[in-house]
């Protein structure tokens, strides 16, 4: 995919059915129900008594394994991936091109990300239930990308390890189908000079999501200097789950929040404004931003403040600019 910055829309995307985060017994049932005949006017509406929506079309399990020390996603999910899951490459399918001007993982275009769906045999209509076996960094950027633009899409807790079938060798193949095109919301992205301006000011709650050796500039294996920009707080993106590797109760995830200032907007030294996130290249960062969604602060403290908000350049587009600051400590 060509690196050119995403078309948006200022359109809001519809509010998905699904929580972001959901457990293996959830996602067996979603998949065991079937899916609900789509109507020529749309999906068929959920009831709201239903305790798990059904989704209007299929539900899609997809295997995001990535691994930041190069090992093979793919190879990982030959060997073994739940049953019927398709694999999503995060840097083909989810990413432009990487360049200096755009960071390492940009998000692709509206257009390119839709044929991508597509050619994996996942249309509009469908329910996405993503996986990794790294605590769902990398599936994450998956869920993210579909529930912005109003699509069905979930991250299974655990990952392959929290189910119960036996894993399928192999690959699995779905006939490709056509996903319509919907623009990413200009609400949910800022770009680095709002980024770095929140950070300047205290707009806004600037997060990143990078482990603290990274965020202090200790050490920067990937990028081009390290550090991070300033006015930025840190809240490594694996402090969400637990010792088991699952996600924090919503409660717990407040609370973590509310440590840098998140929240409601009603409390002491809590920021009504959305926060922004950012990692190292926009795919981490995407799992504060599920957290934030399962601790009901994704609008960080009023409906007119917005959505919380990606960087997705992060930090891979801020350091190769030589003109932007880096703090340190």
């Amino acid at each position: 995919m060509k690196a050119a910055p995403p078309t948006v829309s200022p359109t809001a995307s519809p509010t998905p059915s699904l929580p972001p985060v959901i457990d293996a017994a959830t996602a067996a049932a979603l998949a065991t129900a079937g899916p609900t005949p789509v109507p020529a006017g749309g999906p068929t509406p959920v009831p709201a008594a239903a305790p798990t929506p059904v989704p209007a079309g299929a539900v899609v399990f997809c295997d995001v394994r990535w691994y930041l020390d190069g090992r093979s996603g793919h190879d990982a999910y030959l060997a073994g991936h739940i049953p019927g899951a398709v694999f999503v490459d995060l840097d083909r399918h989810l990413a432009a091109e990487p360049s200096p001007e755009q960071g390492r993982h940009p998000l692709p275009s509206a257009a390119a990300f839709a044929a991508s769906l597509g050619e994996l045999g996942i249309s509009e209509h469908d329910a996405v239930i993503a996986y990794d076996d790294s605590g769902g960094m990398s599936a994450g950027r998956l869920v993210w990308m579909l529930r912005v633009l109003g699509a069905e899409a979930a991250l299974l807790d655990g990952g392959p390890a929290a189910c119960d079938d036996e894993l399928a060798a192999g690959p699995t193949v779905r006939p490709a189908t056509t996903c319509a095109v919907r623009e990413w919301p200009t609400a949910a992205l800022a770009d680095a000079d709002t980024t770095g301006t929140a950070g300047e000011l205290g707009a806004a709650v600037v997060i990143d999501a990078r482990a603290a050796e990274r965020y202090r500039g200790d050490v920067e294996p990937m990028d081009a200097r390290p550090g991070h920009i300033p006015g930025a707080v840190n809240l490594p993106w694996n402090g969400n789950l637990d010792a088991a590797g699952r996600f924090l109760s919503p409660e717990l995830l407040r609370e973590r929040f509310a440590g840098i200032g998140v929240g409601s907007g009603a409390g002491e030294g809590e920021s009504a404004a959305a926060p922004i996130v950012y990692c190292g290249s926009g795919v981490s960062a995407c799992h504060n931003l599920l957290a934030l969604e399962r601790a009901g602060l994704a609008a960080a403290g009023t409906a007119a403040a917005g959505p919380a908000r990606l960087y997705p350049g992060s930090w891979s587009q801020w350091s190769a600019q030589p003109d932007r600051p880096a703090a340190v400590g």
